[in-house]
């Protein structure tokens, strides 16, 4: 019996009852497995890769499936299904997805995923969906960081996450909690030892340029240095390709024989990418360098993120002095970067399947407790040097 079969029919089994809550919790479950089906497929229609995307197209008929399941206990229970409504998180997730592709996005469906699955093992009437759950975990995080999430190298090579898991969001999201976290002790730092609001401002601007220039300069540097790396492996193995193919072919099949393929299957399907020098490039590198070959990234692009990025936290901290004076000012800056230092934290929690309230109080205490530090130690400076 298939697997969608099995599904369905366990969730028409007679049961009990259900309150109103498991009514509305099942509901819930439908619109949101609705709703990771379409991100999939959207991300499956963006992405260049027949392989990733044939991924992807499974990730969505599983999800599809699940939400087969929930659609059956509310059909069996009498209630009408609902129209497709996702949530304002999986609204804003399709959103990015429509616009962003997979490398900024998957890593939200993979933390997204990881809740889903923990929440079903949570609740009884979904005992049936671990297991398909797991899978579509296991599978989002393939794609993410690649199987087993570090991708060995050839003999020699060393070991390199993929870089599809280097999501620009998350990025973005580290690079604004680091402008926050330095410029808000920096701020404190200063007013600890002179409360007056020309030096801290002065202070404050010069944090954030010169660490907002030194993000954006070594993002450059390292992105560059990076890319021109993975562009020269890619050539050696486009010319590898060219020079010794039944090399190169014998090599892929023994990786799909490692993943659990039949040796004639094996040796069939590295046949068939082989024909086509480009598909064969695109595998090689990411089944044996860990590569994305479509997402080698910009160092441009990566740069102007971090400077932008680094400035928004670190201007937070500021604002207060600009209009606010003395102590109203500074427990101001405070307050402001507590609660950007939790949004920060929450936000967090969407790439790594945390509490979005524990991994934001987390955040508070590690940046205020630095803060309250820095202003400490300015102010026992600023007494010992007007002493």
């Amino acid at each position: 019996m298939e697997p969608e079969t099995k599904l369905a029919e366990q969730g028409q089994r007679a049961e009990p009852a259900p309150s109103a809550a498991d009514l509305a919790r099942w509901q819930r479950n439908l619109q949101h497995e609705w709703a990771g089906a379409e991100i999939m497929r959207t991300l499956a229609a963006r992405t260049r890769n027949p392989i990733r995307a044939a991924t992807m197209e499974r990730l969505a008929a599983q999800e599809s499936q699940q939400a087969d399941y929930w659609a059956n206990k509310l059909t069996a229970a009498g209630v009408a299904l609902p129209p497709p409504q996702p949530s304002l998180y999986d609204r804003g997730v399709q959103a990015l997805a429509e616009r962003l592709g997979s490398r900024a996005v998957l890593p939200l469906v993979a933390a997204d995923a990881l809740r889903a699955l923990d929440a079903y093992r949570r609740q009884p009437d979904a005992g049936p969906l671990v297991g398909s759950e797991t899978a579509v975990a296991h599978g989002v995080a393939a794609l993410v960081y690649g199987d087993g999430a570090v991708q060995t190298m050839e003999a020699g090579r060393e070991h390199r996450r993929s870089t599809a898991g280097n999501g620009s969001l998350r990025a973005a999201v580290f690079g604004i909690n680091d402008g926050l976290v330095s410029n808000l002790s920096l701020v404190m730092g200063v007013a600890g030892a002179a409360p007056d609001n020309q030096w801290i401002l002065l202070s404050g601007l010069a944090g954030l340029l010169a660490g907002a220039f030194s993000m954006g300069g070594g993002e450059f540097i390292s992105m560059l240095s990076q890319k021109e790396l993975f562009e020269k492996e890619l050539e050696i193995e486009r010319e590898h390709i060219r020079t010794a193919p039944a090399a190169e072919q014998a090599t892929l099949a023994q990786v799909y024989e490692n993943k659990g393929l039949a040796p004639d299957q094996a040796r069939t399907v590295a046949a068939q990418l082989m024909a086509d020098p480009d598909v064969a490039l695109d595998t090689i590198a990411r089944e044996q360098l860990g590569l994305n070959p479509d997402e080698l990234g910009s160092p441009h692009a990566a740069a102007g993120a971090s400077f932008v990025s680094f400035a928004i936290g670190a201007i937070v901290p500021i604002l207060p002095f600009l209009f606010l004076q003395g102590q109203l000012a500074i427990l101001c800056s405070f307050a402001l970067g507590g609660l950007a230092l939790f949004v920060v934290g929450a936000l967090l929690s969407l790439f790594t399947a945390r509490n979005p309230l524990l991994s934001g109080l987390r955040m508070v205490g590690i940046g205020l407790g630095a803060a309250v530090v820095t202003y400490i130690i300015g102010r026992v400076i600023g007494v010992s040097v007007a002493g």
